[in-house]
């Protein structure tokens, strides 16, 4: 494909292959700042259940609590019904038998209030690590409010950044020729946002294979756009 003044359109195409790569650059790192957000927000998510189990914790001691007090509560009462019997029983069996039985419920009351003090002191300790959690949860969200803000703040000056490469990317397009521009613009579709690359040391600087001499040749006659036999990407050289 014959083209005029082909030097000057790889000189404008070039200049829009320096624009590009940094649009390309700033576009995957905007694509990735969504799934470190979610990352950080997992993250958070994950101390904030933390804090819930530290909640259920004490929560479930204190329920424990109030059953086995009132239990306690049960088991007293029991206590004083068989003790109103007792002045009632005609026979000293039966006198014996029912101390017995008072002695057991007791002997069960005091395991009980052994268990309500365990409780308490379990609860207590719980309740502390609760406190702590909570503190500890204050300044989890604080560090997580920031890394999400400064990953936002980057999205927006990334915006700022790819608005005005494109409006510099326009004042270049009308200086090249529409065929080779399509050409362009489909490499660069195809090969990671990098169409046209340096040949230097008789390499491809796009995929870092032999370009021969005779090619080499070819590129500096400015007769027709030249392509990589192996990346398919334009090549150029300096001069």
């Amino acid at each position: 494909m014959a083209v005029p003044d082909l030097k000057i359109q790889l000189s404008n195409l070039i200049q829009l292959q320096s624009l590009d790569s940094q649009i390309y650059v700033l576009n995957e790192e905007k694509t990735a700042k969504p799934e470190e957000i979610k990352f950080l927000q997992s993250a958070f998510d994950e101390k904030k259940k933390v804090l819930s189990d530290f909640e259920k914790l004490f929560l479930d001691l204190q329920k424990q609590k109030k059953e086995h007090e009132l239990e306690l509560a049960a088991k007293e009462e029991g206590a004083k019904k068989l003790q109103s019997q007792l002045y009632s029983l005609k026979t000293n069996k039966e006198y014996s038998t029912m101390l017995q039985q008072i002695r057991d419920v007791k002997a069960d009351a005091s395991l009980v209030e052994d268990k309500i003090i365990k409780d308490m002191e379990d609860a207590d300790r719980a309740k502390e690590d609760l406190e702590a959690a909570k503190k500890k949860l204050q300044g989890d969200e604080a560090v997580f409010n920031g890394d999400k803000k400064k990953l936002e703040d980057r999205v927006k000056e990334i915006d700022d950044m790819l608005s005005k490469l494109e409006a510099q990317r326009k004042q270049i397009l009308p200086g090249i020729d529409a065929k080779i521009l399509s050409q362009y613009e489909r490499i660069l579709s195809n090969r990671d946002g990098l169409a046209i690359v340096l040949v230097k040391d008789n390499s491809c600087k796009g995929c870092n294979m032999f370009v021969p001499p005779q090619v080499i040749n070819l590129i500096k006659m400015y007769s027709n756009i030249i392509t990589c036999e192996i990346c398919n990407r334009m090549l150029y050289v300096d001069e």
